[in-house]
């Protein structure tokens, strides 16, 4: 079944006082490239997230943002002490006693109130907790990310279906009308020569037109050109049904039935086959520009 290469999905997950909203948007590339949008204190996170997603998706640009937002009534805090501030600060009291004697002493009160001394900040939070909800969010929004490329992917290959019966029903014609193309020009030949000889005293070169045709015949044969293309178009559609990314291979499949298409088109001097020729390469352009957008 194919995947498009273009989706989107939206998750949240809590993780003890922090919620995680992650948002994951997949685009047409030819490779997989990863670009992650997060807040810098979880930056160490990154390469999991990485591996998380290269799991999931193989081919494509894949943007992903990262929010968090605090709950506020889970949040805890430390108070600490900046012991280097507060022995600066006793060292300057001191000197100061020193300098200008006086009747005084340091009260707790005092240190209190001084700057930076008494330190409240929140916990440190664990980093395994976050990880594991971080994960949760992004597989989530990975799962809904796949159901999306699922949806345009099941759209896509109906439309590429659709095209390739019709290029199988033109190729058909110029089988057909290929076997007669040698005839005609046999008999276009033949018609054209005794057109020239009419009144005169010259017979018609028997063995002379069979071998102008048999030239003819091995220039326009175009038999081997429609025997890969009909092999192209059965490993085609036997890897439209793999569960597994496929794209390349549909892209290098379509190029090459481009390519003898196009060798037809050359060896081919009937105006019909040539009608046929555009209205393949008419299909196989639209598929290959649908083929673009799968994974």
């Amino acid at each position: 079944m194919l995947k498009s290469m273009t989706g989107y999905g939206k998750a949240e997950a809590e993780a003890e006082d922090l919620i995680f909203t992650v948002e994951i948007k997949t685009l047409n590339s030819r490779f997989r490239d990863i670009i992650i949008r997060m807040p810098q204190e979880f930056q160490e996170l990154e390469m999991d997230i990485r591996k998380w997603i290269a799991e999931r998706i193989s081919r494509g640009r894949v943007e992903v943002y990262i929010k968090t937002e605090p709950i506020p009534d889970r949040a805890e805090y430390e108070v600490v002490l900046n012991e280097p501030l507060a022995k600066a600060y006793m060292d300057v009291f001191n000197r100061i006693m020193e300098l200008f004697p006086v009747d005084s002493s340091v009260s707790i009160d005092t240190f209190c109130h001084l700057r930076d001394v008494i330190i409240q900040r929140p916990k440190e939070r664990d980093i395994e907790k976050l990880r594991l909800s971080l994960k949760t969010a992004i597989e989530k929004a990975l799962d809904s990310v796949d159901e999306m490329r699922k949806r345009e992917g099941m759209m896509l290959q109906e439309d590429i279906l659709k095209r390739i019966e019709k290029i199988k029903r033109s190729l058909l014609e110029v089988k057909q009308r290929a076997s007669v193309v040698v005839e005609s020009y046999r008999d276009r030949l033949r018609q054209g020569v005794e057109r020239l000889l009419q009144g005169q005293e010259i017979s018609l070169d028997e063995d002379r037109i069979i071998q102008e045709v048999a030239i003819f015949a091995e220039k326009s044969d175009i038999t081997e050109e429609i025997v890969r293309i009909e092999s192209h178009i059965t490993q085609f559609l036997n890897f439209i049904n793999k569960e597994e990314p496929i794209g390349r291979r549909l892209d290098f499949l379509i190029q090459e039935m481009n390519r003898e298409v196009n060798t037809i088109g050359a060896k081919s001097q009937d105006a019909i086959i040539s009608n046929f020729v555009v209205d393949m390469k008419a299909e196989i352009e639209k598929i290959r520009e649908q083929v673009q957008n799968i994974e």
